[in-house]
């Protein structure tokens, strides 16, 4: 058997190991998912604690306005929470939009911080910091600039967290608003639903397990100051946090019934570095806890390491040589011998992959259709293929920040005018 036989086995069988795990996921989710829809996603509580509403927001104008008047609008006792937005070294006039609307709005407790390149300008974490820094609840709830969650989000959200003393934080979902702007917004919206939602519903399901994203989640204030804060190394706060959670004993919880609509980028420039961004943050992650993949003390947060391991080092490197041998083939310089057995375990990864997918939809209103199913099976050949290249310039990126020192900054994603895009929604 020679080398390139190795390769394509290699690849074959780790591909369809992590797609085979994908699918217990997917299984699990969709099990979780439809009991929880089984009730409206409220607990009872004997109390409403003050909970504190962290806004980071960087050259925000755009978005800013739509942003507020959702969490104006929250269905959540108005003397039981505050807004607090940190304009973090912001050159576009988020200044005066904010003032507007504080101005707007008297009988609401909006605290906005603006801040200059000296204090500001640092990244996501350094502005949680400064936010929670004055913030006075007991919980905190953050919400990225683009968000506009569902007016019953935050009450569910913090409903769970206080119904159970062994929860860290509790996390919702988020959908695509702009998921008609283009062909690219329609993958992103498929890639939410089943690599991020239905992902994050199984592995609660069979581990307790799920990871915070960066937004449309809420966490026990006492647990972030014993952190001291948020790392403002990580450019995946969001992943290091929850980690640290894991650490500390809490598990994390996904209610579904608690949606936010988000922008997502409509152009691949856009994309790209939003994505490059993850994959860095993820990285960090990453080599900072993968010691702890052999600590017995570590309980089930091993089984994450583990997962983010298998997906940025089997994963990337499998697709990396099954590309290869297909581009060296083609060009006539490698030949594979395993002949149809290759190609028949080929078909029926790409089969499995659009059956995964199929499973995400099904539970999500007007998502089920023939369009999106075609849409589906275009991805795997076409945005799948962008992630190999999204973590090779991660990587590359993330050895010059190690050699040269690179200090964190913001690095936002560009936001859009939404005015032409479809009005219309999937549930």
């Amino acid at each position: 058997m020679s080398i390139v036989d190795v390769l394509a086995l290699y690849s074959i069988f780790a591909i369809w190991g992590l797609m085979f795990i994908n699918i217990v996921f997917s299984v699990g989710g969709f099990i979780y998912i439809m009991r929880m829809y089984r009730t409206d996603g409220h607990k009872s509580i004997p109390e409403y604690p003050m909970v504190t509403v962290m806004v980071p927001a960087h050259n925000e104008s755009i978005v800013i306005q739509k942003t507020m008047e959702a969490l104006l609008k929250l269905d959540y006792p108005k003397d039981k929470y505050e807004i607090i937005v940190v304009n973090d070294n912001s050159t576009d006039n988020s200044m005066e939009v904010l003032k507007q609307i504080q101005h707007n709005n008297p009988d609401f407790k909006i605290i906005v911080i603006n801040t200059d390149n000296i204090v500001g300008g640092k990244g996501k974490s350094n502005a949680l910091n400064i936010a929670l820094s004055v913030a006075s609840g007991t919980v905190i709830a953050i919400y990225d600039a683009d968000n506009t969650p569902e007016r019953q989000a935050l009450k569910i959200l913090v409903e769970n967290l206080m119904s159970d003393d062994k929860l860290g934080a509790v996390i919702g979902k988020f959908r695509t608003r702009n998921k008609y702007a283009s062909l690219l917004t329609r993958f992103v919206n498929i890639e939410t639903l089943a690599y991020q939602c239905m992902n994050q519903a199984g592995r609660f399901f069979f581990f307790k397990l799920c990871t915070i994203p960066g937004t449309n989640y809420v966490i026990r204030r006492e647990l972030i100051d014993q952190m001291g804060g948020w790392d403002v190394n990580a450019l995946a706060e969001d992943t290091e946090i929850s980690f640290r959670l894991y650490r500390m004993g809490y598990y994390i919880k996904f209610i579904p019934q608690a949606v936010t609509w988000e922008q997502e980028p409509q152009m691949l420039k856009q994309w790209f570095k939003q994505r490059t961004r993850w994959v860095k943050g993820n990285l960090y992650v990453l080599r900072s806890n993968f010691k702890y993949a052999f600590d017995p003390k570590a309980g089930r947060m091993r089984l994450d390491v583990i997962y983010y391991a298998l997906v940025y080092l089997l994963m990337f490197s499998s697709l990396v040589f099954s590309d290869l041998i297909f581009m060296m083939g083609v060009l006539g310089f490698w030949y594979v011998t395993l002949g149809g057995f290759s190609s028949l375990l080929w078909e029926m990864a790409i089969l499995l992959f659009v059956l995964n997918v199929a499973i995400t939809l099904s539970v999500e209103k007007n998502e089920f259709n023939f369009s999106n199913l075609v849409l589906t099976f275009f991805m795997l050949f076409t945005y799948a293929k962008l992630w190999v290249l999204v973590v090779l310039y991660a990587l590359i990126q993330g050895v010059q920040d190690v050699v040269y020192k690179k200090e964190v900054i913001w690095d936002k994603t560009e936001r859009f005018e939404e005015a032409g895009v479809r009005k219309k929604k999937g549930g």
